[in-house]
């Protein structure tokens, strides 16, 4: 009788408990990966919250403050006023470095037609999805498609076969990692250390940085008479922080600039400001809207760029902010910052590149490519990441025996359009055409550092299991001692 007056006391329990969740209002949307319905409040009489909800019918415009979302045009007007990004805008508004577009590049068909009074870069251009891209690509005919092929496979034939490996794991490094293990200390994974520890690597032995090893490991006294000749370094696209807090500790920078236009937690600031003798400052803001030369902490200061996985045409936006145009120049060309000690940047994501917000658009038309191949290269690139990484595929495949075969099966009719094309493509070789087309990518902001006068190189940083996003841009000076 005991047993049972306690299973009726829990059943009578767990019905109240039932009844009065089933109470609370909670949105219909079923999220599959986590099993269960979502948490979030419905809106007014719909079953759905803000986030699931169906759209209404109207347009749908990108919001003038933050792109990021979208809102219906009716309600613009008044959305604009409570965007939840209005007062960090409203903020940056009030600071010297902050001008609107300064490095978004231009949307007409030749960088060098960027003259500094005119504002073209600030008019909002429209951003070509990835959606937009494959429809694009599907539309075309087979024969323009194959033409596109061929180019591909020339240009990587012609440009890209002098790439090489340079996996670098310092002793600075290694000995910082070491001590961190013993400490429990790193907050990052292996992976990520591994690709940290190579780009500062890679900088050393391109001569822009000196190791601390002996300042930083030996027990002297003695002050390091090799200083850094960078007392400063500007990561952009920082996150939280931790390549430069590797950096930092390994070579004694003495000034820390992060640039990051969102917010996050667990960042590696509280670890640098413990360091006395170390400047640290960061920096809210999208790369595209910094002025560096209106940052007066950095006025006269010989300063290194660098950049983990600057996704997509970030990477074109850092290259901009370092090298900007000369208010003195009318032509608009872009000068070498006298205060540029070197360049660090691992490029990553190139399915995000846009057309306007690339560097070298007069690479790509001096090519005889069009806006619209650029964006069907960029959409192939995401195939890199989609297959197995245990060998280099770029120079595995050549894709003109490929398609000749096609042309010969399906004669002048073509009866396949593209889309069935791509379908029945092998993995390995989608995987090969998207590596190929990253580095035709790559090597063109190469060449665009080598146009400014510097040494630049183009390296595999990291092995491609270690991760497929491995590509490594370093740059200094000329005259750099």
């Amino acid at each position: 009788m005991f047993a049972r007056s306690i299973a009726v006391s829990l059943s009578l329990c767990f019905s109240e408990c039932y009844s009065g969740i089933m109470e609370t209002k909670r949105c219909n949307f079923w999220l599959p990966n986590k099993k269960r319905f979502c948490a979030n409040s419905p809106i007014g009489d719909s079953l759905y919250c803000g986030n699931h909800n169906s759209r209404s019918e109207g347009q749908w415009i990108p919001c003038p403050i933050d792109p990021s979302h979208s809102v219906l045009e009716e309600n613009l007007k008044g959305h604009v006023k409570r965007c939840p990004l209005l007062k960090q805008v409203q903020s940056l508004s009030l600071h010297s470095f902050y001008r609107k577009g300064i490095n978004a590049g231009s949307d007409g068909e030749q960088e060098d037609k960027e003259v500094l009074g005119v504002d073209d870069s600030r008019l909002p251009a429209k951003t070509v999805s990835s959606e937009m891209k494959r429809n694009a690509l599907h539309n075309m005919s087979v024969p323009e498609f194959c033409n596109l092929l061929e180019k591909i496979e020339s240009i990587h034939e012609s440009f890209c076969k002098d790439i090489q490996d340079s996996f670098q794991m310092p002793e600075v490094c290694r000995m910082w990692i070491k001590t961190g293990e013993e400490n429990r200390k790193l907050p990052f994974q292996e992976k990520h250390i591994m690709q940290q520890a190579s780009i500062l690597g890679n900088l050393e032995n391109f001569g822009i940085l000196r190791s601390s090893l002996n300042r930083k490991f030996s027990k002297s006294e003695e002050p390091d008479k090799q200083e850094n000749p960078v007392p400063a370094v500007i990561e952009f696209g920082a996150g939280r922080g931790y390549l430069t807090q590797m950096l930092a500790d390994c070579y004694g920078i003495k000034s820390v600039f992060l640039v990051e236009r969102k917010s996050y937690k667990l960042k590696a600031d509280r670890t640098l400001r413990q360091n006395d003798s170390l400047r640290l400052e960061r920096l809210r803001i999208d790369i595209e809207d910094l002025d560096l030369t209106a940052v007066e902490s950095l006025h006269g200061v010989p300063f290194l760029a660098i950049g983990k996985h600057l996704c997509g045409d970030a990477t074109d936006l850092a290259m901009r902010c370092c090298f900007p145009v000369s208010k003195d120049n009318d032509g608009g060309q872009r000068d070498v910052s006298k205060n540029l000690g070197g360049l660090a940047i691992a490029t990553c994501c190139h399915h995000l590149c846009q057309w306007k917000h690339y560097t070298n658009k007069r690479y790509f038309l001096n090519l005889g490519m069009t806006k619209e191949e650029f964006h069907a290269i960029t959409w192939f690139t995401s195939w890199a990441v989609d297959a197995n990484h245990g060998s280099d595929l770029p120079d595995a495949t050549d894709f003109r025996s490929h398609f000749q075969s096609i042309r010969k099966e399906q004669g002048d009719g073509y009866v396949d359009g593209v889309e069935k094309i791509l379908a029945d493509m092998e993995a390995p070789k989608r995987a090969a055409l998207g590596f190929k087309c990253k580095w035709i990518i790559d090597m063109g902001r190469l060449m665009w550092l080598r146009e400014l006068g510097l040494d630049a190189e183009l390296v595999k940083y990291v092995p491609p299991t270690l991760s497929p996003e491995n590509h490594l841009l370093i740059a200094r000076p000329a005259n750099y001692l």
